[in-house]
């Protein structure tokens, strides 16, 4: 048991105040987490150690938020970051569930966003999508509904139409083995393969003849 003596906000940082026990620094706490403690409340080593664990999980909610203003996160996303961190596992599994709890996790979500954000700027085949979202934790049913969307014809074809211009001025045989292999790489199946890099050929062709 021992008496709190002083509460001090720190000068690097006054979102943080600082308890002392008996005259001696305990520990630092963020304010949220302070809030409710006075000077002479008397505490004991249990509790001392609840503000601890509580000081723990805000630290670690406040990284997880950190990270999420940047761009949307998969839970399993946030949880590597923060054992990178040294958090402990059941405050990371409640972080995670409060943050998800306010809508703020939501791999449903993530995982939508992430083909929208590859369909706009870097279309993938659905295999590559599917390793990139499992890369990441998404469940192969999330990732399936979040593919379900995706043309993969058309990606595709975008993808073909950016690298034909590598090899313009092959002889058409070279081109289509060069195209075709570079397609076959990203995923896509044989048959989408071979109907783009005919259609891509043709289109070469006629710009040229105009």
């Amino acid at each position: 048991m021992g008496t709190i003596t002083a509460l001090t906000a720190q000068v690097k940082n006054p979102e943080r105040v600082s308890v002392f026990i008996d005259g001696d620094f305990a520990l630092g706490l963020a304010l949220s987490v302070a809030d409710g403690l006075r000077i002479g409340q008397e505490i004991t080593q249990a509790e001392l150690e609840q503000l601890g664990r509580r000081e723990e999980k805000h630290r670690a909610r406040e990284r997880a938020l950190g990270l999420l203003a940047r761009r949307p996160y998969s839970s399993a996303e946030i949880a590597r970051n923060l054992r990178r961190h040294k958090v402990e596992e059941e405050i990371i599994k409640n972080v995670i569930d409060d943050l998800t709890e306010a809508k703020l996790i939501d791999d449903d979500a993530f995982a939508a966003y992430w083909v929208e954000q590859r369909e706009t700027f870097r279309p993938r085949s659905r295999l590559a999508l599917r390793q990139e979202l499992s890369q990441r934790g998404i469940s192969r049913e999330i990732a399936g509904e979040a593919l379900s969307t995706v043309d993969e014809a058309d990606a595709a074809r975008r993808v073909a139409r950016k690298q034909a211009g590598r090899w313009r001025g092959l002889p058409e045989t070279e081109w289509r083995a060069k195209l075709t292999r570079y397609l076959m790489r990203q995923g896509y199946a044989y048959d989408i393969v071979s109907e783009v890099v005919t259609e891509v050929w043709l289109a070469i062709q006629l710009d040229e003849e105009q």
